[in-house]
């Protein structure tokens, strides 16, 4: 039987580069980062101020106060994205309502609600005065619960908690629906809080940047003086639809998702990247698409500015692609690591780079570590025909996802 193809149809973004894809596409042509420091961080205990400055949405008057007050700021930020991604994929409420859509998102964790909660309680010690919104605003579902409800979605309908690989895992899963008859359109993304109370534990590993005299150069991904990875956040979101669905409802089709792999490292401590690891889910995304690495044109690497996880993962592109030169770049170097949006995000970034013909530069790099000497790695935004792009995410607990998106028609 004749495997169904996958297709992308909207897309939708909310983060530190931009609130559209607009905004977007100017600042990743530029180079331009959305890293600032956050001085609330330092005085709650921070070893880091730094993070991606990312504007919350206004949502009085798109949604009553009754949808609002369930919504974590994730699910604030996964709306809007959505809300863009369905306008350009042509769905309006008519479609929803005569028509099944699931969701799937990445969301690994809501810990402003929970902390907020924790707080009234230690305080009062009445749960009567934590009122209806906490509960929705803090389980790990908040995004889809909230999503499927505001929307009328009625079909698959669940999150994806995989570390920073989470939204990568969410389109591949949504895609496997859909090629198996299961759904023919699912809305797929990934979302981030970037409230302070979310990332002191990684603070606390020491695994942020210091550099906070010059915020915009901190984060380095592949540089040999890079000191620590940078936190952002926001969400994205994408319509993957049936391709002979889509055509026969006049949809415009933005790219074709021909590619998922996967693997879990399986060894070592927590938080160990593996250059094997990620080697076995790049050629399993390969094998699913049908491509040779010759027929990659742009890596979107998940270099997150780490010292071992930037050097695993050049070991083993260096190991797929050899001396091939085909251009590798880290958008985390502009919005630093949006955790488990970033797989999600990094998808809508590269389709942004296929529809305007370039490649956004890696900022930040002076020095390239002797492990990535080997990649062509562009420092400014490069014109390119971009026809099949590998999108790399990798998470704590050694899960691996890599995605392969493809111009409509495939070349």
């Amino acid at each position: 039987m004749k495997q169904r193809r996958v297709v992308i149809t909207g897309m939708g973004i909310w983060s530190c580069l931009g609130k559209n894809i607009s905004e977007v596409e100017t600042s990743l042509r530029e180079g331009r980062s959305g890293i600032g420091t956050e001085q609330a961080r330092l005085d709650y205990g921070y070893q880091s101020a730094l993070t991606g400055i990312v504007e919350r949405p206004v949502l009085k008057g798109l949604l009553d106060r009754r949808q609002r007050v369930g919504l974590s700021e994730e699910a604030e930020y996964a709306y809007m994205a959505t809300r863009q991604a369905l306008e350009q994929a042509k769905i309006d409420a008519d479609y929803l309502q005569h028509n099944e859509v699931g969701i799937i998102f990445g969301n690994d964790s809501s810990a402003k609600p929970v902390i907020e909660a924790a707080n009234i309680m230690a305080d009062k010690h009445d749960s009567a005065l934590l009122g209806s919104g906490f509960i929705f605003q803090s389980m790990n579902s908040t995004v889809n619960m909230n999503l499927s409800t505001i929307f009328g979605l009625r079909g698959i309908n669940f999150t994806v908690s995989a570390a920073c690989a989470s939204g990568s895992h969410s389109i591949g899963l949504a895609a496997m629906f859909i090629r198996q008859e299961l759904q023919d359109v699912v809305v797929a993304g990934g979302a981030q809080e970037t409230n302070f109370y979310s990332m002191a534990t990684f603070d606390a590993l020491s695994a942020f940047s210091k550099r906070m005299d010059d915020p915009q150069r901190a984060s380095r991904p592949f540089d040999a003086d890079r000191d620590g990875l940078v936190p952002g956040g926001g969400a994205a979101a994408l319509v993957l639809e049936d391709l002979d669905h889509a055509l026969a409802r006049g949809a415009t089709i933005l790219a074709e998702v021909t590619g998922y792999g996967f693997s879990s490292n399986g060894f070592g401590g927590i938080s160990q990247p593996s250059n094997e690891g990620s080697l076995i889910a790049m050629q399993r995304a390969l094998t699913d698409a049908d491509l040779s690495p010759e027929q990659i044109d742009y890596v979107n690497a998940h270099a997150t500015s780490t010292p071992q996880g930037d050097r695993f993962e050049a070991l083993a592109l260096t190991e797929l692609f050899g001396g091939t030169g085909i251009p590798v770049t880290s958008t985390k170097s502009m919005t630093g690591h949006e955790c488990w949006m970033a797989g999600a995000s990094e998808i809508v970034y590269s389709l942004i780079m296929m529809h305007g013909g370039f490649i956004a530069p890696n900022i930040n790099l002076e020095t390239v570590d002797p492990a990535a000497e080997t990649l062509n790695i562009p420092t400014k935004a490069v014109d390119a025909e971009l026809n099949n792009i590998l999108s790399n995410s990798f998470g704590f607990g050694g899960t691996n996802s890599a995605l392969i998106i493809s111009k409509y028609p495939r070349a």
